[in-house]
């Protein structure tokens, strides 16, 4: 009687599916949205897919017909891709596109990581107040800081090089990585951290040894919304980067679309090169930005 109690007050516990009509049973009811999910999936792929194929198709056969129409006998050829890389400067473009998307991600990666920390877990005057004007500059646009900033670079020589850009990317994204990863370090067992204090461990070590280990994935998820804003960013770099021959990718691309407007196979493989690197660097990281979305939803 007792057992029988015990089980009917116990939490209800889904049995797994034992017998075979039970398991196609199951998987008729999640046959709909499965085949929602690859009706949205297909349609999200197919301008990335469409693009791709254009990107390796001749000239002529781009301008005859369309890729969906003639896909399994279609030609490919790598001429676009190194007519683009070199007669277009599309690869000292991609590399100034790196030299500005990583240290722009590294930069208010490790500011926010250390400020998030500070709000989290240290104690220090107008903390509360301090963090509310941290998330107050959220609400401030990126354009209002244009013409002061500018002016401000221009007296001091930065806007010569990627120093301004930096600047900027850096700046306008700490108030969002602070507020992201200040709400999932506060989440951490305050236990664990009240203990590596009592052994005798100072901030800078607790930061280091336990909470970056503990908070991969929130850490990783900022990296990657960031690295993909950077990236993608043509706004900025227009503003803010005066030189010519440091130019990114977006500017680039903005030049090949007013001078080549009609040649779609450069265009093509000029756009493909630009979302490939964060293509790569969602699907890679794509783990950790799963985990760094959910951190903290059940807690």
């Amino acid at each position: 009687m007792t057992q029988h109690a015990g089980a009917l007050s116990g939490p209800a516990v889904e049995t797994p599916p034992r017998t075979l009509s039970e398991r196609i049973v199951r998987a008729l009811n999640k046959t709909p949205i499965h085949i929602a999910l690859g009706i949205i999936a297909l349609i999200w792929l197919a301008p990335t897919v469409g693009l791709l194929i254009t990107s390796f198709r001749p000239r002529s056969d781009i301008q005859a017909t369309g890729w969906w129409e003639t896909i399994f006998t279609l030609r490919f050829t790598l001429e676009n891709y190194q007519e683009v890389l070199q007669a277009r400067g599309m690869l000292q473009a991609f590399i100034n596109s790196a030299m500005i998307a990583i240290p722009s991600t590294l930069l208010p990666l490790a500011i926010a990581s250390m400020a998030a920390y500070a709000f989290s877990w240290i104690k220090f005057p107008f903390r509360d107040t301090l963090f509310l004007v941290v998330v107050a500059l959220l609400m401030i646009p990126v354009q209002v800081a244009f013409i002061p900033v500018l002016n401000l670079f221009r007296e001091t020589g930065l806007t010569r090089g990627y120093a301004a850009v930096w600047l900027m990317h850096t700046a306008f994204a700490l108030p969002f990585g602070i507020f992201l990863l200040r709400n999932f370090f506060i989440t951490l067992p305050r236990d664990l951290i009240e203990a590596a204090r009592m052994d005798g461990a100072s901030d800078i070590g607790i930061f280091r040894r336990i909470v970056i280990p503990l908070s991969v994935p929130a850490i990783a998820a900022y990296g990657i919304f960031q690295f993909l804003w950077v990236w993608n960013d043509l706004l900025l770099a227009l503003v803010f980067v005066q030189n010519g021959a440091l130019n990114p990718m977006t500017r680039q691309i903005q030049g090949l679309l007013g001078t080549y407007g009609t040649e779609w196979h450069l265009l093509a493989a000029g756009g493909f090169l630009l979302m490939f690197v964060p293509l790569i660097v969602f699907f890679s990281l794509q783990r950790y930005f799963v985990q760094g979305l959910l951190a903290g939803s059940v807690k």
